[in-house]
C-alpha cells in the first residue's frame, strides 16, 4: 500500500478500541519476571560462555604489546579475542565510526581491545584484570569550547543544510529596535538506560543467531554483516524485549560484533553484556552544544530576526547533534540564519539521544525566548502566541499539516494557573523558598518510514501480528494489537502480537519518534489485505463488508470472523510506503510545558513542584501509555535541566563520571506532579491512522521551562546546564 493523499474515513475512525486506555499486553511478562531480555536467553542458548570486555586505558594512541599469558592461565579462561586473532572488520554503513575492536589504533578511551571467555562472568572479569597492554599515548582534541572559533562549518547533513539565510538577518538586527545576543551551553549526556548493550549470540552450522538489545532489528542485522563480513542471510537478529534505549541502542556496539565472533571461536553460545563504565564511554552519547541565539522584535513583540549558531563535537564524519534544526519550524520571522558548526573531538562517539537536535536545540531557543519576552515587556506565553505560524518558517510555501502550538499554550496557561505567575522574579517567598513559574514550547518532527506487517487469522478466531519492530518499552506490543482489533473487529483480547525478529517482516524499528507511526501504518496496510481475503472467502463483496464484535457482516448477512478461516488460517503481508506529503506540508509535533519550581534561599536547591504538558501530536492511539512516554521525556528533561553531565576529563580525554553513582539522573523524590493533556486531532496527512509520535516530544523544551522558572522565582538567569547552584548560589540575595 502506498500512502500518498491525505487519509479518509476508513475503519480506524470507529475508535471502538483505538484512543482507548488499555493496559500494556506485554505489561504481565515484564511484572512477573517472564520477559527475557537478550542476555537471559537461558533456554535458547544453554551452556552459554560469558565474555568480558576489556576498555582501552588511553583515548588515542597504539597498542605497543599485549600479553596475554597470565590471562590465559588465570581459571576458566576459554578464549581471548583482540585484533590479532579476530579477523578483519569493517565498519557499520553509519554509525559508528570507530572501530568495535581496538588495534593496534586506539580511537576511544573504552574502546574494546580485547574479549576474554570463560566459564563464568566472574572468571572472564578477572582474566580480563590480567591482561598486560602498553600503549603509545598521542594527544587529542577533547575540549569542545577550544575551538570555538576555529571548528567549521558543519557538512550537510540529513536534517538539511548546515547553513541558511534567509533575507537579511544582520541588517534587521541591527536595526531591531529590541535585541538579544546570549550564548548557552549543554553538556554530554549519557542514555543511562537501566539495560546494557548486551548480546547472546549462538551458531546453528553455519547460521549465527544473536539475541541482542536494539532498536532496530533490520539495522543491526546490516550492521553485523557489515562489520563481521557474514553474509546476511545467514544471520538472525532476535529483540522480543528492550530494557530502555533511547538512541543508544538505534545501532550496533562491541557487544554484538564480537559475541558472535566469541561464538564461533569457542564452539558454544556466548553472552556479552557492556559493564556501566563501558556503556558510557565505550558506546555513544548526546555531544555537548555552544549555542548562540540572536533575536531582534519590534515593540509589539513581533520578531523581525532571528539567528542560530551551534557547535557541537564528534568523531570525524559523526553524527551532527544539530541544535538548530527547531529554530528552522519553530517561530516566525522574515530574516533568518541558522549555522552549524561541528568540531572533531577525540573523546568517545556522540549519537541520537531522545529528540536529538531538538532536546538540546530547544535548552536553548527557549530560554532565549523567555529573555527576549522580558525585554520587551511581555507575558512569555503571549509572546510566542503572537510569532506563531502556519507556514513554515524557512519555507513558506509549505504549510504544517496540522500546527495547534497556540491552542497548547492557551489551554495550559488556564489549567495550570499561569496568571498567578509572578509578574516579576523574586516576589513570592514561601517558607524560605522562592517560588516561580516558566514556560517552554516543544517541537518535535512527525516522520514516517516504509514498513512492512503480516497478519493472520487462525480457525479460532485469534487475530496474529508479525513483523520485526521493537517494544523498546513504549507500548509497541499494545499499539499493534489495537490497530488489528480495530481492523478486524475483535477485542483486543483476541490479537497476539509476535515482534523483534529478523525472520518477520522488515519496519523502520524504534526511534526517532517514528517508530509507532511507521509501524501501525503497516499493520492497517496488512489488515486491508486480510480483511478483502476474509470478505472473499465468505462470498463478501470486497469492501463492503463490516467487520465488528467477531462477526463479518454484509446487508442481512453477518457471519463469525473464524468461520473464515475454517478451512485454513488466512495471512495476508503488506509493505506500506509513504509518498511525497511529507514534502509538501511540513510535518511535526507541538507543546507547551509549564512548570513550577521552589529555590532554597540559603542553599539554592531547586525542587520542581509541579510540571504540566499539554501535547498535540494527531490521534493518540492509546492515552495510558502515550502519557508515559510523555511523562518519560518531561522527567529525562529534568535530568537535563538539574543534574545530568558527563565530566570529561580534558586531558586524558574521557568521561570520568561513568557509573550510576556519579552520573546523576532523577529519582522518584525529585519528580514532582505531572500532568499531561492531548489535544482532541488527528492529522490525515501522516498516516492512514491520523496519528504521530510523542515519545520525544515530551522532552523537547522543558529544561527551558524549569531554567525559565528558576528565573522567575530567584531573579538569575543561568545559561549553562545542568543548572547546579554553585551557578547562582552568590547571586542569591544575602540572608
Amino acid at each position: 500500500m502506498r500512502f500518498d493523499t491525505p487519509a479518509t474515513t476508513n475503519p480506524i475512525d470507529q475508535l471502538r478500541v483505538i484512543g482507548k486506555p488499555h493496559d500494556r499486553i506485554d505489561g504481565p511478562l515484564k511484572t512477573t519476571g517472564n520477559a527475557t531480555y537478550a542476555y537471559e536467553q537461558h533456554a535458547a542458548a544453554p551452556n552459554a560462555a560469558y565474555g568480558f570486555i576489556l576498555g582501552a586505558g588511553i583515548a588515542k594512541g597504539t597498542i605497543k604489546s599485549i600479553d596475554l599469558d597470565e590471562a590465559r592461565r588465570a581459571p576458566g579462561t576459554l578464549e581471548i579475542i583482540t585484533y590479532e586473532n579476530a579477523g578483519p572488520l569493517g565498519f557499520a554503513p553509519f554509525i559508528p565510526r570507530t572501530a568495535a575492536l581496538a588495534g593496534p589504533r586506539v580511537t576511544h578511551y573504552h574502546q574494546a581491545i580485547a574479549l576474554v571467555v570463560a566459564e563464568t562472568f566472574e572468571q572472564a572479569r578477572d582474566a580480563a584484570s590480567h591482561i598486560r597492554i602498553t600503549y603509545s599515548e598521542e594527544a587529542g582534541r577533547y575540549d569542545l569550547a577550544a575551538q570555538y572559533d576555529t571548528a567549521p562549518i558543519a557538512p550537510d547533513y540529513i536534517l538539511g543544510p548546515s547553513e541558511m539565510r534567509i533575507n537579511d538577518f544582520d541588517g534587521a538586527f541591527a536595526s531591531a529596535p529590541f535585541q538579544l545576543d546570549e550564548t548557552y551551553t549543554t553538556p554530554p549526556e549519557s542514555h543511562a538506560m537501566m539495560e546494557p548493550q548486551a548480546t547472546t549470540a549462538v551458531w546453528e552450522g553455519d547460521q549465527l543467531i544473536c539475541w541482542t538489545s536494539t532498536q532496530g532489528i533490520a539495522v543491526a542485522l546490516g550492521d553485523l554483516a557489515a562489520v563481521t563480513g557474514i553474509p546476511p542471510e545467514n544471520i538472525r537478529v532476535v529483540s522480543p524485549f528492550i530494557g530502555g534505549g533511547f538512541g543508544s541502542k538505534s545501532f550496533n556496539h562491541a557487544d554484538i560484533s564480537l559475541a558472535a565472533i566469541a561464538a564461533r571461536m569457542v564452539g558454544r553460545p556466548v553472552k556479552v553484556a557492556m559493564q556501566r563504565p563501558l556503556v558510557i564511554n565505550n558506546t555513544t552519547h548526546r555531544p555537548a552544544t555552544i549555542q548562540r541565539i540572536k533575536l531582534g522584535a519590534n515593540a509589539d513583540g513581533k520578531i523581525t530576526a532571528i539567528g542560530h549558531e551551534a557547535l557541537f563535537g564528534n568523531v570525524e564524519n559523526g553524527w551532527q547533534e544539530s541544535a538548530i534544526v527547531p529554530t528552522r519550524h519553530l517561530y516566525a520571522g522574515a530574516n533568518r540564519m541558522t549555522l552549524a558548526r561541528m568540531a572533531t573531538l577525540d573523546l568517545p562517539e556522540g549519537s541520537t539521544m531522545r529528540a536529538p537536535c531538538e532536546a538540546a536545540g530547544m535548552m536553548a531557543l527557549e530560554i532565549a525566548m523567555d529573555e527576549m519576552a522580558e525585554k520587551l515587556g511581555m507575558d512569555p506565553v503571549e509572546f510566542r502566541i503572537v510569532n506563531d505560524t502556519q507556514v513554515s518558517p524557512d519555507h513558506p510555501e509549505r504549510p504544517f499539516s496540522l500546527r495547534k502550538l497556540n491552542e497548547c499554550f492557551r489551554l495550559g496557561a488556564d489549567r495550570f494557573g499561569w496568571q498567578d505567575r509572578p509578574s516579576r522574579p523574586r516576589a513570592v517567598q514561601e517558607d524560605g523558598w522562592y517560588i516561580g513559574m516558566g514556560t517552554a514550547a516543544a517541537i518535535r518532527g512527525a516522520l514516517a518510514f516504509p514498513s512492512a506487517a503480516r497478519v493472520r487469522l487462525a480457525s479460532d478466531g485469534i487475530v496474529t501480528v508479525e513483523c520485526d519492530m521493537t517494544d523498546i518499552g513504549t507500548g509497541t506490543y499494545t499499539v499493534l494489537a489495537q490497530t488489528a482489533a480495530e481492523m478486524m473487529g475483535v477485542d483486543i483480547d483476541q490479537v497476539a502480537v509476535s515482534l523483534g525478529d529478523s525472520n518477520l517482516p522488515a519496519t523502520a524499528g524504534s526511534g526517532g519518534q517514528y517508530g509507532c507511526a511507521s509501524s501501525t501504518g503497516a499493520v492497517y496496510a496488512a489488515c486491508v489485505k486480510l480483511r478483502e481475503l476474509v470478505a472473499e472467502t465468505l462470498g463478501f463483496p470486497g469492501g463492503e463488508a463490516i467487520f465488528e464484535g467477531g462477526m463479518v457482516r454484509h446487508g442481512e448477512t453477518s457471519l463469525p470472523l473464524a468461520i473464515a478461516a475454517a478451512n485454513g488460517e488466512l495471512a495476508a503481508e503488506d509493505l506500506m510506503e509513504y509518498g511525497d506529503l511529507f514534502q509538501t506540508f511540513d510535518q511535526q509535533t507541538f507543546g507547551a510545558h509549564f512548570v513550577k519550581v521552589a529555590v532554597n534561599s540559603a542553599t539554592a536547591e531547586v525542587r520542581v513542584r509541579s510540571m504540566l504538558m499539554v501535547c498535540a501530536a494527531g490521534r493518540i492511539l492509546n492515552p495510558k501509555t502515550a502519557r508515559s512516554q510523555v511523562i518519560g521525556g518531561m522527567t529525562m528533561g529534568l535530568g537535563g535541566a538539574l543534574m545530568e553531565e558527563l565530566v570529561v576529563d580534558k586531558n586524558r580525554g574521557f568521561f570520568v563520571n561513568h557509573d550510576l553513582a556519579s552520573y546523576e539522573v532523577p529519582v522518584h523524590a525529585d519528580i514532582p506532579h505531572q500532568e499531561v493533556v492531548f489535544l482532541d486531532e488527528v492529522d490525515p496527512y501522516t498516516s492512514p491512522l491520523k496519528a504521530k509520535g510523542v515519545g520525544e516530544l515530551g522532552i523537547s523544551g522543558v529544561a527551558a521551562a524549569i531554567a525559565n522558572a528558576i528565573y522567575n522565582a530567584t531573579g538569575v538567569r543561568v545559561r549553562q546546564y545542568p543548572m547546579t547552584l554553585e551557578k547562582y548560589l552568590s547571586e542569591l540575595p544575602q540572608i
